[in-house]
C-alpha cells in the first residue's frame, strides 16, 4: 500500500522534538567531561537531523563521522539483514564514541554497528543515543545508553525517518495508521 503525506498523523510536533533533544543533550553534557573531546556517529540517512540537532547542544569539542547501513529497503519491515551501503570508519583508539541512530526496533542493526566498533575501532568508551526506542520490537539484547522517547509499535516518519525515501524533510514526526 502507497503513503502519502495526508495519511500522516502528527505523533510529536516540532516544538516539542526540539525541546526534548535540548534536553537529551543536557543528559550527555552531564556524563561527559567538558574538555574531552567526544566522536559522534551519524547513521545515515535517518538519524541526520536528530544528529544535527543534538549536536549544536554539546558542550563538549565534538568530531563528527558519517556511516550508512540498512536493514529495511522500501519497506515498513526490516528484512533481517544490515546492508553495509558505507562502514569506513577511523580508529577511535582511547576516544569517547557516541552513536546517533533514529530508532532502534528489533536491534540488528544497532547490535551489528556496536559490536563492529568495539571490534575494530578501539574506542575508549562507546555509548548509543536514539531519538526513538520502540521496544516491543525487541529481537536483539541492546539498549540505548539515551533516548530521547519510546514509541510503541507504530511505522513512523519525518525528521530523518523516511517512508520509501519520503518525508524526512519534516519537521515533526508523524506515524501511518495500519
Amino acid at each position: 500500500m502507497n503513503k502519502n503525506i495526508d495519511d500522516l498523523k502528527i505523533l510529536i510536533d516540532s516544538k516539542t522534538l526540539n525541546d526534548r533533544i535540548k534536553s537529551l543533550a543536557d543528559e550527555i553534557n552531564a556524563i561527559y567531561p567538558k574538555d574531552e573531546t567526544i566522536t559522534i556517529i551519524c547513521v545515515l540517512k535517518g538519524a541526520v537531523m536528530f544528529f544535527t540537532s543534538l549536536a549544536k547542544y554539546l558542550k563538549m569539542p565534538v568530531k563528527m563521522e558519517f556511516i550508512s547501513l540498512s536493514s529495511y529497503g522500501n519497506s515498513t519491515k526490516s528484512n533481517g539483514k544490515v546492508k553495509s551501503i558505507n562502514l569506513a570508519l577511523p580508529s577511535f583508539e582511547g576516544e569517547r564514541v557516541l552513536v546517533v541512530e533514529d530508532i532502534i526496533d528489533t536491534g540488528l542493526t544497532l547490535t551489528f554497528l556496536m559490536n563492529f566498533i568495539s571490534q575494530n575501532c578501539k574506542a575508549k568508551d562507546v555509548k548509543l543515543a536514539v531519538l526513538f526506542d520502540k521496544k516491543c520490537a525487541r529481537k536483539y539484547d541492546i539498549k540505548p545508553d539515551f533516548c530521547a522517547f519510546e514509541i510503541d509499535d507504530k511505522f513512523i516518519a519525518g525528521f530523518g525517518l523516511d517512508y520509501c525515501g519520503l518525508y524526512r524533510n519534516l519537521d515533526y514526526i508523524g506515524y501511518f495508521e495500519e
